[in-house]
């Protein structure tokens, strides 16, 4: 839908963040999807977004540092750890386009607890590690629970271009496939009937080109995806510094396909 406001969420909301990450060593592997593959498993509230008419899935591993809230210095057993998402693009009522995560492994316990129980998100516990040889990136994780896991191995190309010479690591600009699918900043999570939209601002995402060496994974199938296709748009961004701020509510299932919105105050 390109008569959706895709800029304004990408700009810093008032008033102070809820807490502060760094994200680093982030792998974007997507897939094209139906539509109607990915709608059933939505929220009713949330529409699939698409670019051009097709829906995508992506598979993003990275490395999640310096985690704390606001008020405190990052606490050592806690602050750092691998993640990796599986997602998709969805818009709100035609309006601020955001991403649902299907599922999110990490290989901190105690914040996968905090995370599923404070956001309603489906974290998952699992054994992560992210290698680093030259230009070179492995990321291994494996659930504790249902064993799926994933295995991407990449090499690390130049700087993103676009089709122009380069001297210097480059941005997805507004308009393109590639800025669509990375530059997201907001979320959506349902918790106890009620959806609730959040958002973190960073600077936009520092890109490189990536090859992938070897992928074999099954968390989409986890998630119930199974696309027709391979993977086909693959991007790699050494990282950014993050801001994330709080929850708010935006809807509340009330009666049976009844979804009264709530006011942005709530």
């Amino acid at each position: 839908m390109s008569e959706i406001d895709r800029l304004t969420p990408t700009q810093r909301p008032a008033g102070r963040a809820a807490g502060y990450h760094v994200w680093s060593d982030l792998l974007f592997i997507h897939w094209r999807v139906p539509v109607s593959l990915l709608q059933p498993l939505l929220p009713p509230e949330l529409t699939v977004d698409t670019f051009d008419g097709t829906a995508w899935v992506g598979l993003v591993p990275f490395q999640m540092s310096d985690v704390r809230p606001w008020w405190s210095i990052p606490v050592w057993g806690l602050s750092r750890f691998p993640e990796t998402n599986v997602r998709t693009y969805v818009h709100y009522q035609g309006k601020d386009p955001g991403v649902w995560f299907f599922s999110l492994d990490a290989s901190n316990w105690l914040a996968v607890q905090l995370a599923r129980r404070g956001w309603g998100l489906n974290y998952q516990w699992a054994d992560m590690r992210i290698e680093r040889q030259g230009a070179r990136r492995t990321y291994r994780s494996h659930r504790k629970a249902g064993h799926e896991s994933c295995h991407a191995d990449i090499e690390v190309g130049p700087p993103y271009s676009q089709g122009r010479a380069f001297e210097q690591t480059q941005i997805a600009e507004p308009g393109t496939l590639d800025h669509f699918l990375v530059e997201r900043y907001l979320l959506y999570a349902k918790r106890n009937g009620v959806l609730y939209q959040g958002q973190v601002h960073h600077r936009p995402y520092p890109l490189h080109v990536a090859k992938v060496l070897h992928l074999d994974q099954q968390l989409l199938m986890a998630s119930g995806i199974e696309p027709p296709e391979a993977a086909c748009h693959t991007l790699y961004s050494p990282g950014v510094k993050v801001e994330v701020f709080p929850l708010k509510a935006i809807a509340r299932e009330s009666a049976p396909g009844s979804l009264p919105v709530l006011s942005k105050n709530s």
